[in-house]
C-alpha cells in the first residue's frame, strides 16, 4: 500500500531542519536503518538549501518577494514556498522537493561537483553530488523561470531484513 504526505513551508533557512526531520519521521514505516535515515536527511537538507539559496536567489537572509506579479498595493510581501511530497511503497521512499524559483539553465553543469553559482556565500558546489551519493536515484527537472523539481528515491530497511532472513 502506498502512503503519501505533502508539506508546504516558507523558504527560510531555519526551516531546513524542520523539512529533513519531518521527512525522516515519515519514513519510519519502512523500518530504515540509522544510516539510511541519515542519508535521506542529508539529501533533503541539500535539496531544501538549494531551493532557498539558488532557487529563490537568497543568501541566508529572509528576503521577501518584492516584485510579485499581480501583487496589489498594500499587500504584504510573502515568503516564497518550498513543496515536498513523500511517498513510501514496499521498501522504497520517493521524495520530491520543488521550488517555484529562478530555475536552472544548465542542469548538467549544476550537477557537476564543485560547481556553484554562489561562491560569495562560500558554497561548496557539492549539493547535487551529495544527493546522488546518499540516494539510490536522483532526477532533476528545471528550466529558467519555472523553478526546480528534485526527485529522489531510497530503498530502506534492506540490511535489517537480510539479517532477519539469515
Amino acid at each position: 500500500m502506498k502512503k503519501e504526505m505533502k508539506l508546504e513551508f516558507d523558504a527560510l533557512p531555519e526551516n531546513e531542519s524542520f523539512a529533513r526531520v519531518t521527512v525522516a519521521a515519515f519514513l519510519t514505516s519502512l523500518n530504515p536503518t540509522l544510516e539510511e535515515v541519515e542519508d535521506v536527511k542529508t539529501a533533503v537538507s541539500e535539496a531544501v538549501t538549494n531551493c532557498i539559496i539558488h532557487g529563490y536567489g537568497f543568501g541566508y537572509e529572509p528576503v521577501m518577494n518584492q516584485d510579485e506579479p499581480g501583487k496589489k498595493e498594500g499587500e504584504e510581501n510573502k515568503v516564497p514556498k518550498i513543496y515536498i511530497t513523500c511517498s513510501v511503497e514496499n521498501d522504497t521512499a520517493a521524495i520530491e522537493i520543488r521550488d517555484k524559483g529562478i530555475g536552472i539553465e544548465n542542469i548538467k553543469q549544476a550537477m557537476e561537483p564543485l560547481f556553484t553559482t554562489k561562491p560569495e556565500l562560500e558554497r561548496s558546489g557539492m549539493g547535487f553530488a551529495f544527493m546522488e551519493a546518499f540516494m539510490d536515484e536522483l532526477f532533476v527537472e528545471s528550466s529558467p523561470g519555472n523553478g526546480t523539481l528534485v526527485r529522489m528515491e531510497k530503498k530502506c530497511g534492506h540490511s535489517l531484513r537480510k539479517a532477519e532472513e539469515e
